[in-house]
């Protein structure tokens, strides 16, 4: 009997434990479930539209922001876009319970680099006691300041995810709908929507190579840019066996007037109209103790005769100006058969940089190492397509000389690609180019202008419109008469009516002591590197001026160029190296 009721009460005890453990898994199962669909409508996905003085920009990608409680990740969504192929793919990450950003990036050639920032890093947010509502969300308004820059940030809490699509600005713990800069310029969501079967993992385990923010920042605005190396530490010298490549091949190095002239074939990339191009030259002293004049040229040859020609058979094979002082001037204006050197850049070398710094120094003065040129060359960008020789020259007579490299970069002017528009392109005439880039091979120093003008005929095409000349002009003769010391008029006449008159002239060469290690120093504090001149200094690069000719209409003219040259004195003569180029518009 007492057995039975023992029996019956054990069966009774184990019932309820297997009623409990079944509702322990049922509960499991709910909070599992639960959790699961909180985390699923946590996710929330945000799209943003730009607005620049209350005016919504349209075109290109559309910024969104995926967030959540613990991570957010930021990116422009750019489908139905076509870009440029070298655009690279960046996406920006914030890690709320480190507090750590990651900015990624994909670039075009494969690599993958991120930089790594801590919320600490970014500018102090203050919070303010404005609200507004955006998309039907209260949102709060917090202020920063990033480079003088005024931010405002609304960000809501109403939502348990967080995120910013610009974290630049400053991180707030909530979510982001809307962010103004300097009132003017606005980001604010457009849609705010939950993302319910997402599960993947917001932030990727493998973000790439870490690097600097400002290694990063170099890669990504670097990619977009195409680089062409013309010249790598080439020497430019007088005196030096010359071993020329045979024919006309491309990517070798040529050399002529005893040195002091490298030529080099390329192949330039065809870009879009859109594009900047800029030519980068840097120099310095391998021997050579003098400042010089130099020139960064390329050499048409759509004509029968071009100056490749004088190069290769003598300064005398190419068509010569006439001038009144009896000389003959090879190689310098255009004619029907032939067209002069297109000249890029018009620079001078600063008295022995580099070579000379260990051997020369001067109190409280620090020298640089070599002298970097940079230039923009847009405009002349219909010629530098294709297969092009491009020339660098430095007249001197020293066996070491100086070495230069030279770079053309094409900067994309739009991140889409854009169709080429036939309806017009541009005119290019090169006209002259007096600088005697064949000195030491016996071409004559520009003296053309003694008691005569400079002048030059040539035919403006048919539907050739806003035509201007693209002018660069030095002055030389380095003593106390000389013109590189005295300021002369320039006037250029079209067709016998003055249109323009200038005095190149450049009082800035003090700036360029630093680069001048052998230049000589005066009793009165001076250097010779110091003293204005006309149109260049020691160390810089002559900048081009633009003279608009909207007068010529199509047909033949005559463009003429005075200078009042200085006398001769014994010895010493001056000289005046000037180029010009015609360019307009052509329908």
């Amino acid at each position: 009997m007492w057995q039975l009721n023992l029996n019956n009460g054990n069966l009774k005890k184990n019932r309820m434990f297997e009623i409990l453990r079944f509702f322990i898994f049922i509960f499991f199962v709910i909070v599992v479930h639960v959790c699961q669909a909180s985390q699923i409508s946590d996710r929330i996905e945000v799209s943003y539209q730009p607005i620049i003085n209350g005016k919504i920009i349209e075109d290109g990608g559309t910024q969104m922001l995926i967030a959540t409680p613990g991570n957010a990740k930021a990116y422009i969504d750019n489908s139905g876009i076509e870009l440029i192929p070298q655009t690279p793919i960046e996406v920006s990450y914030v890690d709320f319970g480190a507090k750590k950003t990651f900015q990624v990036a994909e670039l075009s050639n494969g690599e993958k680099v991120y930089t790594e920032k801590n919320f600490s890093e970014y500018p102090e947010i203050t919070i303010t006691n404005e609200t507004e509502k955006i998309l039907g969300y209260t949102c709060t308004k917090a202020t920063s300041v990033l480079r003088s820059n005024s931010i405002d940030i609304w960000f809501t809490t109403e939502l348990q995810a967080k995120g910013t699509p610009a974290m630049s600005y400053g991180l707030v713990d909530g979510l982001v709908l809307k962010v103004v800069r300097n009132g003017n310029y606005a980001l604010e969501a457009t849609a705010v929507k939950l993302m319910e079967n997402e599960r993947e993992k917001l932030v990727p385990d493998d973000l790439g190579e870490k690097v600097t923010e400002a290694l990063y920042r170099y890669k990504v605005t670097n990619s977009f840019v195409t680089t062409v190396s013309v010249f790598s530490d080439e020497q430019i010298s007088w005196g030096n066996t010359i071993d020329n490549p045979t024919g006309e091949q491309v990517h070798k190095v040529y050399r002529f007037a005893g040195g002091t002239v490298i030529l080099k074939k390329i192949k330039l990339p065809e870009v879009t109209p859109d594009y900047q191009v800029f030519a980068e030259l840097t120099q310095y002293s391998n021997g050579d103790a003098y400042d010089r004049a130099g020139s960064v040229f390329m050499i048409p040859q759509n004509k029968e005769q071009s100056f490749f020609d004088a190069l290769v058979k003598g300064v005398e094979s190419v068509p010569a100006f006439q001038a009144a002082n009896g000389k003959k001037y090879y190689g310098t204006v255009a004619t029907p058969f032939y067209e002069p050197t297109v000249e890029l850049i018009r620079f001078f070398t600063p008295f022995g940089i580099n070579y000379y710094n260990d051997k020369v120094e001067v109190y409280n003065q620090e020298w640089e190492q070599k002298t970097y040129y940079k230039q923009e060359i847009t405009e002349l960008l219909p010629l530098l397509k294709g297969e092009v020789w491009i020339g660098t020259y430095i007249g001197n007579y020293d066996k070491g000389g100086h070495k230069v490299s030279l770079d053309f970069k094409y900067y994309p002017g739009n991140r889409t690609v854009e169709e080429k528009n036939d309806e017009s392109e541009t005119w290019i005439y090169p006209l002259f180019n007096t600088l005697n880039i064949m000195e030491m091979a016996g071409q004559e120093y520009a003296t053309m202008f003694e008691n005569d003008s400079l002048e030059v005929n040539f035919l403006v095409p048919e539907n050739t419109k806003n035509i201007y000349l693209r002018y660069i002009s030095t002055g030389h003769g380095g003593w106390g008469g000389g013109d590189e010391f005295n300021k002369k008029i320039n006037e250029i006449f079209v067709d016998g009516d003055r249109v323009f008159s200038y005095i190149p002239w450049n009082c800035n060469c003090g700036t360029e002591r630093k680069y001048n290690p052998a230049s000589g120093n005066f009793w009165n504090g001076m250097s010779s590197s110091d003293y204005s001149r006309s149109g260049w200094c020691p160390g810089e690069a002559s900048n081009p001026v633009y003279i608009p000719l909207n007068m010529i209409n199509a047909g033949e003219h005559t463009l003429k160029v005075a200078i009042p040259i200085g006398a001769r004195e014994k010895g010493s003569f001056s000289s005046w190296n000037i180029s010009g180029v015609l360019i307009g518009e052509k329908e």
